[in-house]
């Protein structure tokens, strides 16, 4: 979510505020997947993590990617006096890039000879899923979204202010 050229503090609390709502649904999706023993196509269930980096570090490179915004259609071209761009230079977040990876450690492994996923020892590997973890993540996830939402607030009110005087 691009807000504008002009608000910054908009742009970069929308960023965290999009990370952190991927990063709560990943955690909910390992929680709804932690007790699964296999996928569909019979491999052990392995928790997924969001993996954020910044593309770089090129000041320019940041600062036309800022430029790169939602713009609003309009009815008459006098209204706005900003070109309108074109929709496929959008970008959620730009200047950043967020991949979806698994955790490829091992899940713990279970002697159950009776499972019909047991190796020839009676041995089934299960999820590397730990809900402990996965709450702990979960919250550290809420407080992130929580300030970026109090950022957004503050930066509003602080433009709300500006323009009371």
């Amino acid at each position: 979510m691009k807000i504008g050229n002009s608000f910054f503090g908009f742009d970069i609390s929308s960023k965290g505020l999009t990370i952190q709502r991927k990063r709560m649904n990943l955690i909910a999706e390992n929680l709804a997947n932690g007790n699964s023993v296999r996928t569909e196509d019979g491999q052990p269930v392995k928790r997924k993590v969001l993996n954020v980096v910044q593309k770089s570090a090129n000041f320019s490179e940041q600062m036309r990617d800022i430029s790169n915004t939602i713009r609003i259609n309009t009815t008459n071209s006098n209204h706005i006096s900003r070109p309108i761009e074109n929709s496929n230079s959008r970008s959620i977040t730009p200047g950043l890039d967020i991949k979806v990876q698994e955790d490829q450690t091992k899940g713990e492994v279970v002697y159950m000879p009776e499972h019909p996923n047991a190796d020839q020892n009676g041995y089934v590997e299960m999820s590397n899923i730990n809900t402990i973890n996965e709450m702990i993540d979960m919250i550290a996830a809420t407080r992130s979204y929580e300030a970026n939402l109090t950022a957004l607030n503050s930066s509003k009110q602080m433009i709300k202010d500006s323009l009371e005087i």
